[in-house]
């Protein structure tokens, strides 16, 4: 039981109840009246899958020259004469797509990394399956109840807000999936609560909460049988109208701007935010994939500069957060007949943070002869996702069991962080 209304002053905040809510709000309003200053990861997925070759191709000499035998309309040309279809060469023999420009200066200032030859084990190429084995963390194995990031925020250890894990998206992500709380939010404005086991969504603004109650009490108050509450209001309406981005973030006006924007005012806000979840779609590229102009350029420029923007807009909150990426497999190293790539397995992502071993590409790429290819035609998956999401979670947030996130795996964690 807990006082008729408790305010987290400090965040805007408010809950009130007359009466015993669900429990994460019992424990929430019970841990106190301030919310501490967290550590935040921020899991963007890129659905799709995001072609790293073309993201993050290698240069001669190596696997550059066969990249271009593979794929004559595609394979693209870090040489001046190649002028604005010129990749940006990062010196280490790796280039970025000359699209992903606004991340060169975070990648050669050492807080961007990339892991190269990443993904599942398993080799299905079903969008379908690859995008829930990467959010359950369970390759192979269909039917897993929770997400790794709600078994992330199971491991945390400390009282949680009820904004500790936010997806910026219509529907909550099968990675947040679970008895931990997570909140769904499209937009700050309107947005969506969801409650483990709870398929139904409300505005929380004047009775929307309450046309929730209504309809799904007996669904959502299994433990807490009919009990009322009133309301939860989270960030005042004046608060969100009031919020500018800092000096210097552009963010482009895509769904993915907006949720990056979202996500750094409510990092700054200090509503107790610790898993934030965006995404990214369009990077299935079967067709007229293009090389600087096309669809994938499109995608990686959207990409880029949310990203950007993103952390320009965080400022000194920088050191408190850690975004990566994630795909659910990549594309065929050799181009299709309608210029464009077919699924793959292997791909790349990207790791961005004060503490991150930037100005890297970890992991190993074998290089691109059929001989060392997955299938004969695809990236290998030398590093396993979950070797890079474990180390994450361990070092970023702290997760001391990252057995109980990813059940029936254990292996050696890449070195993705300074010492």
């Amino acid at each position: 039981m807990w006082d008729r209304r408790i305010f987290l002053k400090s965040t805007g905040l408010a809950l009130l109840s007359f009466g015993a809510g669900p429990s994460f709000l019992a424990r929430a309003a019970a841990a106190s009246t301030t919310v501490d200053r967290k550590r935040t990861l921020v899991a963007l997925f890129q659905r799709g899958a995001m072609d790293a070759l073309a993201a993050l191709p290698p240069l001669p000499p190596g696997a550059g020259g066969e990249l271009e035998r593979l794929r004559p309309r595609l394979a693209m040309s870090a040489a001046r004469a190649a002028g604005e279809e010129r990749l940006i060469d990062l010196g280490i023999g790796f280039a970025l797509h000359p699209a992903l420009a606004p991340l060169e200066p975070l990648f050669r200032g050492g807080e961007l990394a990339a892991v190269h030859a990443v993904g599942s084990p398993d080799p299905t190429r079903s969008h379908f399956d690859a995008q829930d084995y990467m959010e359950t963390g369970t390759p192979g194995r269909k039917g897993t109840p929770t997400g790794w990031l709600n078994r992330v925020c199971g491991e945390l250890g400390h009282d949680a807000s009820p904004f500790r894990a936010v997806a910026l998206s219509g529907t909550l992500p099968r990675s947040l999936y679970g008895p931990e709380p997570a909140v769904a939010v499209a937009r700050l404005e309107e947005f969506a609560v969801r409650l483990p086991g709870s398929v139904s969504a409300s505005r929380v603004a004047g009775r929307g909460f309450e046309a929730l109650y209504q309809r799904t009490a007996a669904e959502m108050l299994q433990t807490t049988g009919q009990e009322a509450f009133e309301a939860i209001s989270i960030l005042s309406a004046a608060e969100l109208a009031r919020y500018r981005p800092a000096a210097g973030a552009s963010y482009p006006r895509s769904p993915l701007g907006d949720a990056l924007r979202q996500i750094a005012q409510l990092i700054k806000s200090d509503v107790g935010l610790e898993v934030a979840f965006a995404e990214s779609g369009g990077w299935d590229t079967h067709v007229a994939q293009g090389t600087a102009r096309g669809s994938f350029a499109r995608r990686a420029d959207d990409l880029a500069r949310a990203i950007a923007a993103f952390w320009t807009d965080l400022g000194e909150r920088r050191r408190d957060v850690v975004l990566m990426t994630m795909t659910e497999f990549g594309r065929t190293v050799r181009e299709n007949g309608s210029g464009g790539t077919d699924h793959g397995h292997g791909s790349a992502l990207f790791l961005l943070g004060t503490e991150v071993a930037g100005g890297r590409v970890h992991g190993v790429l074998p290089g691109l002869d059929e001989r060392v290819l997955h299938e004969g035609r695809d990236l290998p998956v030398t590093t396993d996702f979950r070797a890079v999401f474990a180390e994450v979670a361990a070092r970023h947030l702290g997760v001391n069991e990252v057995g109980a996130i990813f059940p029936g795996w254990s292996g050696p964690r890449p070195a993705l962080f300074r010492a």
